[in-house]
């Protein structure tokens, strides 16, 4: 019997679950390639220090690993490979870029195709509490974060997993475990994991991350009670949820109903937060709700703010500048973030533009990303584009740098001004993520 011989297209994550959890043991597919999107900052492989996944992932059926290469190089590598399907596996996109990729692809020669949740999903012997959203920014972590806070003060140990982020030595980082700040600066990780990680150990819960998700779990089963997934992106939930919340964000109304995977969230959430109400115009907020509930009718819908606050005194009546949440600007194309409400909030006298200081790969960024202009996305996938984020706020020479990424800005960054840090926490208005959990309580024995 001929194998089916597939290419898949990834990011650094999703990519990764996909073939260890749906294609390593095949035996009727071979996966000949992956191919790594320069739209989810990591750029055209030149942030990895490896263009191969390593023989000790792949697995026993691939012992030289299997080769890397840039997306732009799609329709060569599929001609050259004699590739017979193409696996779309990356997520924050929209349905018409997946359509363009799928069009590459079939012109191309090859089938298309897309994993779905029920088998890529692993099933834990410990209840999941699944965080996602149908936008990166949307508030996921503040949400994920006050879950496991709540389940903590019923007594569970908690273990928090992350969807992957693994831009280094992945077998280092097949599976990874972050206790402490320390830990954090120990393993050299990126700006995008500290942002994500960090607010969570800063509240004392264990983080869990890598590439292997099915390791991963068997350590978490061994040390927690209870899982709560936060998603990254807008991506499916790794493992099987219990329950499952999905954040959505009335500053890009409509976004929920636009993009890949976040409209498949969506679809299969229990509940549905609408966050951010408190700087939202009303009528975004009308047409979230109104698409969730044709989407999908059986879901509860959570109406909530993100509550903001900072040091205003060291805001007020000075020039600013605002660097926001990575991400959130580029591929989550938001104009602004927490940041920039709180400059305003507590009376800045200037916020200033940050892209006539902008040097070396920030340049680049703000080249991409035209629809930034007032604030500056805080890129650090390496060591040379943090010296260039360094760099381009000692350009902008402002009196304070407010800083809207959810991890401490200062202290990775050598800069000679204050940096005031901007938190923000999840309230509820309506219906609590404490009665959630109590109505779940038997599932999740809490």
């Amino acid at each position: 019997m001929s194998q089916t011989r597939i290419l898949i297209m990834g990011a650094a994550g999703r990519d990764f679950h996909d073939f260890n959890t749906v294609f390593r043991d095949d035996e009727r597919v071979e996966v000949v390639a992956f191919t790594h999107t320069a739209s989810q900052n990591i750029g055209e492989l030149d942030a990895l220090p490896t263009r191969r996944y390593p023989p000790a992932l792949a697995g026993e059926r691939y012992p030289d690993g299997i080769p890397i290469y840039p997306e732009s190089e799609l329709e060569t590598v599929v001609e050259e490979a004699d590739v017979d399907t193409v696996v779309f596996s990356y997520s924050d996109v929209s349905h018409e870029h997946v359509m363009h990729q799928a069009s590459r692809a079939l012109a191309a020669g090859a089938d298309f195709r897309l994993v779905g949740p029920d088998r890529m999903m692993l099933r834990a012997s410990i209840p999941v509490v699944a965080v996602d959203a149908v936008r990166t920014g949307c508030g996921k972590s503040q949400t994920a974060r006050k879950f496991a806070d709540l389940l903590r003060d019923r007594g569970k140990e908690v273990a928090v997993v992350r969807e992957p982020m693994p831009y280094g030595d992945l077998v280092a980082q097949r599976v990874q475990r972050f206790d402490s700040i320390e830990r954090l600066d120990e393993s050299d990780v990126t700006i995008e994991e500290r942002e994500e990680y960090e607010g969570h150990i800063e509240r004392g819960h264990v983080v869990y991350a890598g590439v292997d998700y099915g390791a991963i779990l068997e350590r978490v089963e061994a040390e927690a009670d209870v899982v709560v997934w936060d998603g990254g992106n807008n991506e499916l939930p790794f493992y099987v949820p219990d329950v499952h919340v999905v954040v959505t964000d009335p500053h890009r109304a409509g976004a929920e109903l636009r993009y890949h995977p976040g409209e498949t969230n969506l679809r299969l959430a229990d509940y549905v937060v609408v966050n951010k109400e408190d700087t939202a115009d009303a009528g975004a907020i009308r047409e979230v709700e109104t698409n969730v509930r044709k989407t999908n009718p059986d879901a509860e819908i959570v109406h909530a703010n993100s509550k903001i606050t900072a040091d205003g005194e060291q805001i007020a009546g000075k020039r600013v500048l605002v660097v926001e949440d990575g991400p959130t600007l580029t591929h989550g194309d938001a104009p602004y973030g927490a940041g920039l409400i709180a400059a305003r909030r507590y009376g800045a006298a200037e916020v200033v533009d940050p892209e006539p200081a902008a040097v070396g790969s920030l340049q680049r960024v703000f080249e991409e990303y035209p629809h930034l202009d007032t604030v500056l996305p805080a890129m650090g996938y390496s060591e040379a584009q943090r010296r260039d984020l360094a760099a381009t706020i000692r350009n902008a020479a402002p009196d304070v740098v407010v800083s809207g990424t959810p991890h401490d800005l200062a202290r990775i960054l050598d800069v000679d001004v204050p940096v005031v840090r901007v938190r923000y926490e999840l309230e509820e208005k309506n219906l609590t993520l404490e009665t959630i959990l109590d109505r779940h309580a038997d599932v999740l024995e809490c």
